[in-house]
């Protein structure tokens, strides 16, 4: 059976060749749009014959097209640039609010890592909204109930989830001082997980016959996008806790690549790089790379002489505040590396003067270089998907929040394995925190355990002669 715009054609079910399909599809294929094309028994037409509704009628195939949003150039920026060409337009455009935001991220460095949090969570919360608003721009003719709703609940609870894990992480003391924290830090992953649970049961509760599968796809697409935004959002913050240098270097590397990897393809571009982004060039990819591997060096060079910078972020009891202040670790402290010998002739210089952390810093900035912009093209794809040019219209001239953080996401990721693989190391205080949670016995347990075990290695007479 065929509908074609409200007329019913019935086709003999054993031939699928009949002349009229085979006419319709040849001369009229934009009669036939999956919203209005099935096949299925008489019982199933009844259906529709008996007054289902048109969201009811429906059928789970075929993806609406997203609206594209208004542009929201300030009316200032466009009258001034009004004589260029677009493609000047959009540099000079791109160009400008490139530095505010620039200037807008070292204003919050400024203002301490308190303030770095709280605009990670702004962050994420708006690129979690602009996703889920492609979704309901994409299925809003369905009325699916409670889409949003439970978007935004399963939000609340995977939040919940993970900056309870961050508060009982680095705020164990604050949190062990107040009994009703100390009961929500106890118990705080039977409370995620019930959490989570009734916006599960909810979520079944609200499924509709007819729009099972979209509400599953739906469904999937929510934790999708909670596992691509909040996930990597929380390893952003863990990345600011080790030191405020490993949170500032690696954005300011995938933001160095952005602006240079442009600046090359837009004056010397010729050679396309990938079908997903036709705009991105092999010189501009090249050009990126080089630069920011540079950038990178000279920028923790610069960064790594502060202890505001590089020491890891703590919390006070004493005072009840951030505190960035200790005695920095061979990671940041000059020594002297022997250049190999190409590079001694090509310089002069046996030795240079380093920072470790720069080192590091070129892993760093090749990866933002090299695999950071996939989590761009990545991007590109979803948005080519939906026929979207950008995930919003929040920033002119860059799109959505989504379409900046896209690499920084991924880049996050990357810091976050590579400090526990490489860099950190185990944590005494953290120990030590966990001693004094215990109870007076377990605490004279592990005391006697471990003055036997020093004894055994005759550690503790040194010791104890050392004291005295």
């Amino acid at each position: 059976t065929v509908v074609i715009r409200q007329t019913v054609f019935r086709l003999p079910p054993s031939d699928d060749s009949h002349p009229l399909m085979l006419y319709v599809f040849a001369k009229c294929p934009s009669l036939i749009s999956p919203l209005f094309v099935c096949q299925g028994s008489d019982s199933e037409l009844k259906g529709e014959k008996d007054g289902a509704s048109d969201s009811e009628a429906k059928v789970d195939s075929g993806v609406p097209e997203v609206p594209v949003p208004a542009d929201d150039t300030p009316v200032v920026l466009n009258k001034a640039l009004s004589g260029l060409s677009s493609r000047w337009k959009n540099w000079w455009i791109r160009g400008i609010l490139t530095l505010a935001m620039i200037s807008f991220f070292f204003l919050i460095i400024y203002l301490g890592p308190m303030v770095l949090m709280m605009i990670v969570l702004i962050v994420q919360i708006k690129c979690f909204q602009e996703i889920i608003t492609i979704g309901y721009n994409v299925y809003h003719s369905y009325h699916l109930p409670w889409f949003r709703t439970l978007s935004w609940y399963f939000l609340l609870c995977v939040n919940y989830f993970f900056y309870g894990e961050t508060v009982t992480d680095y705020f164990f003391t604050l949190v062990q001082r107040e009994e009703p924290l100390r009961i929500l830090s106890k118990y705080h992953r039977f409370i995620s997980f019930a959490l989570y649970l009734t916006g599960f049961c909810m979520f079944v509760l609200s499924l509709v016959k007819k729009h099972y599968r979209l509400q599953f796809y739906m469904f999937g697409w929510t934790h999708v996008t909670l596992l691509i935004v909040v996930t990597q959002s929380h390893l952003i913050i863990h990345n600011l806790f080790e030191g405020m240098i490993w949170f500032i270097v690696p954005i300011s590397c995938v933001i160095c690549n952005d602006i240079m990897a442009y600046m090359f393809g837009f004056f010397f571009g010729r050679t396309p790089l990938i079908k997903l982004s036709p705009k991105k060039t092999w010189e501009g990819f090249i050009g990126g790379l080089f630069s920011t591997i540079v950038f990178g060096i000279m920028f923790s060079y610069l960064m790594a002489g502060y202890r505001y910078f590089v020491c890891p972020v703590e919390f006070n009891n004493d005072s009840n505040r951030f505190q960035v202040d200790c005695e920095p670790s061979e990671l940041f402290q000059l020594q002297d590396y022997i250049l190999p010998g190409v590079l001694q002739s090509f310089t002069g210089w046996s030795t240079v003067r380093l920072y470790p952390f720069q080192i590091h810093s070129i892993a760093l900035s090749s990866f933002a270089s090299i695999v950071g912009p996939f989590g761009g093209f990545f991007a590109s794809g979803f948005k080519r998907a939906f026929k979207i040019k950008d995930f919003a219209n929040t920033i002119p001239g860059h799109g959505g929040i989504m379409d900046r953080f896209d690499c920084q996401y991924l880049m996050a990721t990357f810091v976050n394995v590579y400090i526990a693989s490489f860099i950190r190391g185990p944590n005494p205080s953290k120990v030590i925190q966990q001693l004094l949670a215990l109870r007076v016995d377990q605490q004279l347990h592990i005391f006697n355990s471990l003055k036997a075990h020093l004894t055994e290695k005759g550690l503790l007479p040194a010791l104890e002669g050392a004291a005295a």
